[in-house]
């Protein structure tokens, strides 16, 4: 093939994951609103994979602190062999179905939390395993699959199996697997964060503001939304420290949702 007929093929292939998503959504749904519920009286939500699946999680966890303002110990990401295993594979790591609830013992999880395992397959030891022993312990489990009637859905409650079929590479579940588990944890989080009051409409209203690209959008929601100047605008959030705080602070809880 021409790199023009890889790319195409790649790209074609790629097409049909949100397809296979929109199918699922229900599944999604349920998911979600277990998990807010759980959430809103006390629990957290671990994420546990292998490989590109732990990854993603690992990634998807780490993004919420600075995109919602979230604590670091509401959604944690935990992937097989460790952090190590985050930039290098960790020989058979994977394979071990007691590994998860090892790596789980420092939290002390228990029924107010939810385990969400994500395994391609359905079938990786550590994902399973985990998921086995947080049912008997009382505590929801939800996965995230690419393949039905897996032995991971038939340890969960809240199921979501997303079949986007054989990818560009036999085998290569980073590509197709990998997207769709991706976009699924970027709904089941995005939607959980607005569930719990971590947005204003459509805005990031607690986002850590970490880098001069973040303060400079944070003095933009507070230009638009209390119709001061930029330094006003500045001022109030180096005061309040958040666009929430200082948009409060000047117009007694504007309405965020313009």
């Amino acid at each position: 093939m021409s790199t023009l007929e890889i790319l195409e093929g790649i790209n074609q292939e790629d097409r049909s994951v949100p397809i296979a998503i929109s199918r699922v959504i229900p599944a999604i749904e349920k998911a979600v609103d277990h998990i807010a519920v759980k959430m809103k009286c006390g629990g957290r939500l671990f994420y546990l994979g292998a490989g590109t699946s732990g990854r993603l999680g690992v990634v998807d966890a780490s993004e919420l602190p600075p995109t919602f303002g979230a604590d670091p110990n509401w959604v944690v990401g935990l992937i097989a062999g460790g952090d190590t295993a985050i930039r290098t594979a960790v020989e058979n790591a994977e394979d071990n179905p007691d590994g998860a609830f090892q790596d789980l013992a420092d939290y002390k999880v228990g029924p107010k939390d939810v385990i969400l395992g994500i395994a391609a397959s359905g079938t990786t030891p550590y994902v399973v395993g985990g998921l086995k022993e947080a049912r008997s312990r009382d505590i929801s489990t939800v996965c995230i699959v690419c393949n039905e009637n897996s032995p991971l859905a038939d340890e969960s409650d809240f199921p979501i199996e997303i079949v986007v079929g054989p990818e560009f590479i036999t085998g290569s579940t980073r590509m197709k697997a990998g997207t769709a588990q991706k976009l699924v944890l970027n709904m089941i989080s995005t939607s959980v964060m607005v569930k719990l009051g971590r947005v204003r409409g459509n805005k990031m209203v607690d986002m850590q503001l970490n880098n001069n690209k973040l303060v400079d959008r944070g003095t933009r929601m507070i230009m638009q939304e209390t119709g001061v100047d930029e330094n006003q605008a500045a001022a109030l959030l180096k005061e309040h420290g958040s666009v929430r705080a200082a948009v409060d602070a000047f117009g007694g809880g504007l309405d965020l949702r313009r």
